[in-house]
């Protein structure tokens, strides 16, 4: 490998999605007020810290406890997914692990609402499809999540087509969920 390599020129940007639920089977959501996805709904999640050599569980660890407050432990988050996005909104290629708390966090372990990247907000499994959350969430990561909580997939999706295409490469479901 030659002395000059770079991650920041490999085409991908890491990124983790954090899906934390409470005691009452809600969602975690970030309503966003920055870019990416301005005024959407989001989970927490943030980039991979790649020039120190974070890890994915790592950097799900980090995220969650730097949006939210909550402290989890390495055994109290999964791998539930991993998507492939190329060429999001014409630019940018992600690679994005969705980390999945198993266990239930309580309203009061989050510290804060209001982050610097917006307002926090509990939000009930059969609203999610009613915010205004990305498209490739409503068409394809929601869906998918909610499928295979308690399990995993890996999705690729195209957005260099319009209308963008996607093709789940891997799955199974939980029969314990």
């Amino acid at each position: 490998m030659p002395d000059n390599y770079s991650i920041a020129d490999l085409p991908y940007k890491i990124a983790v999605l954090c899906y934390l639920y409470d005691e009452d089977g809600r969602l975690l959501l970030l309503h966003r007020n920055k870019e990416p996805n301005f005024d959407k709904y989001s989970p927490i999640g943030g980039k991979l810290e790649a020039s120190i050599g974070e890890s994915p569980h790592a950097c799900a660890i980090r995220e969650i406890h730097e949006e939210s407050g909550v402290v989890v432990e390495p055994n109290d988050i999964r791998l539930s997914g991993m998507l492939a996005e190329t060429a999001f909104e014409g630019a940018t290629h992600w690679l994005i692990f969705l980390y999945e708390v198993t266990r239930t966090v309580s309203v009061s372990e989050i510290t804060s609402m209001e982050i610097d990247e917006g307002t926090l907000e509990w939000v009930a499994i059969d609203e999610i499809m009613s915010r205004n959350i990305p498209n490739t969430d409503r068409d394809i990561i929601w869906p998918l999540v909610k499928q295979h909580r308690g399990g995993f997939f890996a999705v690729d999706i195209d957005c260099s087509k319009q209308p963008y295409t996607w093709e789940v490469k891997e799955e199974w479901k939980s029969t314990d969920v």
